[in-house]
């Protein structure tokens, strides 16, 4: 990645060296002293959950053209488990992914009993989506969030419950001794409020309380090992992952994941490698020690290995090649970084504001249209026009911001692990609030229903038709089209007042549940660190209020704890997804995020009451209700996506054959953009997880080629395509812009894949392209 290269650039000179040295030694002095109080057992796990790279509907916009071709960078579950060492324990798993889901949740609860018993069940598991709108959709069990996927997708499912269960098993395994520290700070310039007319709404003193109409607070988790030292961080901030937009078709874990594989890079460079030479990443510099600096030499080495024919490969070759897997050291565990999702729902990450693509003005404030279409409003990312750069800008600034809080870290957490868990029934419960002047009322929240301005969409991608944000009444001719599919009798009508529903979800039965009603909420406490796993997307001021609420539970509950040491985080998107949580206030004006509210303008409170019981039961020592069990739809799926059939290639060309390669004696210099196009089959016949479909290799001596970049690098694009939807002809086009920390060389792109017969077997296959030099 280029701008990694920016770390080592100081190390140059051999007085760094020396001085590098001397840092290094305080360093894992510095280490053995902070460590040495260790209190807690500790473990971190990392695997691939890309997923279907093609056909698949991408799950976030709700945008059924938006079908995925190819990868960005490759998707992963994180996880860490915090234990006492003859007690409690917890787990909590983020997923590249844009929420948990109810049924992922219940299949690796029940995988996870089967293994270990009672060690790890709902109880004591969070399982949380990074909120990424770029990543394979179908595998949530309620309707209203796999229509535009045409379903239930099995391998989007069965990735993700295999890569969770896989990532918790090694944390497991890797537990040891260690210790856990917290840090917070302000990051100013990675998310803006995409609803403030929303915000506005609610009470004036309560704003006049903060600075920002978003939260700026980072909080890191920093995990030290008793013997390795750092192994991981985890760290929370609220921005939504539409960095990528809703016509992206490439895989991408999007800022957080971005920023995830940066600091995991970084680690590896900083710690790990005791940086390579000429500030080249380990996995280069310590593989080549002799790189070529004649640039005719060079060209005539690459001259000699032109594009080979496509030929057979063996189904682990793409796992053998991969670059970070080949660098693990089986003895010391991998150092694992996670990027978690807060109270997000009101944030963007597209900072430079929301405008119209016809005029360029700022779109209408309060309803966020232009000339009354909301189709035409767009918010910008700090690298537009170009999505992939306002990733990586809004990606490297949290990056920045978890560099800088890990190593500062400071106040160790110590004192109990805990944890309460409860299924709750959001449909009809019963919410006490107080009264003005005194005194209390009992309300109630509704069965789920989303509003009209839920069809609007959001700065971050509209949505189509005459629908707008803050619409409180409706439209004559789609309340007819919503009647078709169910009318709302008038208590329903009345309990959402003034939400106008559009579509009556929670009482929509057929052919299966359209939206849940009983939802999990859960509190893991790790010494004065409480996370409050929900089901949704709070925006700010709701999180904010939930957040006070449960702080003031812990600290007049005594539990060993003042006020002030206290740390809530939210961790949203956890265990299933239920859309959004808006304050009452922002509810009443129906924007995006009020209309898409499921459970009525007392959802909050709802929550907030039932939050408040988990953590007065973790003061108290007591137990709770686990409440009524969510179902399980999986018998009940239905999948309208069709299978692959067969792949093939035009007669006399073999599957990895080069269709446009680079040119013959080729020189590239550093940010140069090379490209290569093979005849490919679809991804879909194999995932090749922790493999890579794209790869770029460096020459050593005359003979050995060495894995360099992979497709989990932001730098490699991995394309595929089809001429038509039925077609049985497909190419991947690999494409790598060349990061300025590239040694010069002699490097080939190669392409792994899988294609199907018309029998139905499975036959990998790998291409490389001719060899070129990088100057």
């Amino acid at each position: 990645m280029e701008f990694l290269s920016r770390f080592n650039l100081s190390f140059q000179r051999p007085c760094a060296i020396i001085w590098l040295w001397m840092a290094l030694v305080l360093l894992m002095w510095n280490s053995r002293q902070v460590v040495s109080d260790s209190n807690y057992l500790i473990g971190l796990g990392s695997y691939d959950i890309t997923g279907p790279a093609a056909d698949v509907n991408m799950m976030g916009y709700a945008n059924a053209e938006q079908i995925a071709s190819g990868v960005h960078f490759r998707l992963r579950a994180r996880t860490f488990i915090a234990a006492e060492p003859e007690g409690n324990r917890v787990v909590f798993v983020n997923l590249d992914a844009c929420m948990a889901s109810q049924l992922v949740t219940i299949k690796v609860i029940e995988r996870l009993k089967a293994r270990y018993g009672d060690l790890y069940t709902e109880k004591n598991v969070a399982i949380s989506g990074i909120h990424s709108h770029a990543g394979p959709g179908g595998y949530l069990q309620y309707v209203v969030y796999i229509v535009t996927s045409l379903g239930f997708v099995r391998q989007s499912f069965d990735v993700l419950v295999d890569g969770i269960e896989k990532s918790i098993v090694e944390a497991h395994e890797n537990l040891r001794p260690g210790s856990v520290f917290v840090n917070k700070g302000e990051l100013l310039d990675a998310g803006v409020s995409r609803s403030p007319s929303a915000y506005l709404n609610n009470p004036a003193a309560e704003r006049a309380k903060y600075k920002y109409d978003v939260d700026k607070e980072m909080t890191l988790l920093k995990f030290l090992d008793e013997e390795w030292g750092p192994v991981g961080s985890f760290n929370w901030f609220a921005t939504h992952g539409t960095s990528m937009s809703r016509t992206n078709s490439l895989i991408s874990g999007d800022n957080k994941g971005a920023a995830a594989r940066f600091m995991e890079d970084w680690f590896e460079q900083s710690y790990s490698s005791r940086f390579g030479a000429n500030g080249i990443p380990r996995r280069v510099s310590n593989l080549i020690p002799d790189l070529h600096t004649n640039h005719h030499e060079l060209l005539e080495l690459a001259a000699s290995f032109q594009s080979p024919p496509g030929r057979p490969a063996g189904s682990i070759l793409s796992v053998a090649r991969r670059v970070r897997g080949a660098l693990r050291q089986a003895n010391k565990p991998g150092f694992v970084s996670a990027f978690c999702q807060s109270n997000c729902g009101d944030v963007s990450p597209n900072v430079l504001g929301a405008f119209c693509i016809d005029t360029g003005l700022p779109c209408d404030f309060n309803h966020s249209t232009c000339g009354g279409k909301n189709e035409l409003c767009y918010g910008r990312g700090p690298g537009y026009p170009d999505e992939f750069e306002s990733t990586r800008i809004i990606g490297e600034r949290q990056f920045r911001k978890a560099v800088e809080l890990f190593n500062k870290a400071s106040e160790q957490l110590t004192g109990k692990i805990d944890y309460r868990h409860a299924y709750i029934d959001f449909s009809q419960l019963e919410v006490t609030l107080p009264k003005q002047g005194g005194g209390s009322e009992v309300v109630k929240t509704c069965p789920a229903a989303m509003g009209f301005a839920f069809a609007a969409g959001t700065t971050d991608g509209p949505g189509a038709f005459d629908f707008k944000q803050g619409d409180d009444q409706g439209n004559p001719f789609w309340k007819l089209v919503r009647n078709v599919l169910k009318t709302p009798d008038k208590e329903q009508v009345d309990c959402q007042h003034p939400k106008p529903i559009l579509l009556d979800t929670g009482e929509m039965k057929q052919p299966y549940d359209w939206a849940p009603s009983i939802l999990p909420i859960q509190i893991l406490r790790i010494g004065q660190l409480a996370i409050l796993s929900v089901p949704g997307e709070f925006t700010t001021m709701a999180g904010r209020r939930l957040r006070d609420a449960v702080k003031s539970v812990f600290a007049s509950g005594g539990h060993g704890h003042s006020d002030s040491n206290v740390h809530v985080v939210i961790a949203g998107l956890t265990n299933t997804y239920s859309q959004y949580v808006t304050t009452f206030e922002e509810y009443e004006v129906q924007r995006y995020e009020g209309a898409s509210t499921l459970y009525g303008p007392h959802t909050l409170s709802a929550y907030i009451q039932e939050f408040k019981k988990l953590a007065s039961a973790i003061i108290s020592g007591q137990a709770v209700e686990g409440g009524p069990q969510p179902p399980d739809l999986l018998d009940k799926q239905i999948s309208l996506l069709t299978p692959v059939v067969l792949d093939a290639t035009p007669f006399g060309v073999n599957f990895g054959d080069v269709d446009s390669d680079v040119a013959k004696n080729s020189t590239f210099k550093k940010g140069d953009l090379v490209s290569v196009t093979f005849w490919s089959a679809c991804p879909r016949n194999d995932l090749l997880t922790e493999g890579t479909f794209a790869l770029v290799e460096i020459l050593r001596g005359k003979d050995t080629w060495v894995p360099a970049y992979d497709d989990d690098d932001f730098c490699l694009r991995f394309k595929w395509s089809r001429p038509s939807r039925l077609s049985t002809r497909s190419q991947a086009t690999l494409e790598w812009r060349i990061p300025e920390s590239t040694p010069p060389g002699v490097y080939r792109i190669r392409h792994f894949g899988a294609s199907k017969s018309i029998l139905g077997s499975i036959r990998h296959f790998s291409g490389s392209s001719s060899a070129f030099v990088v100057a």
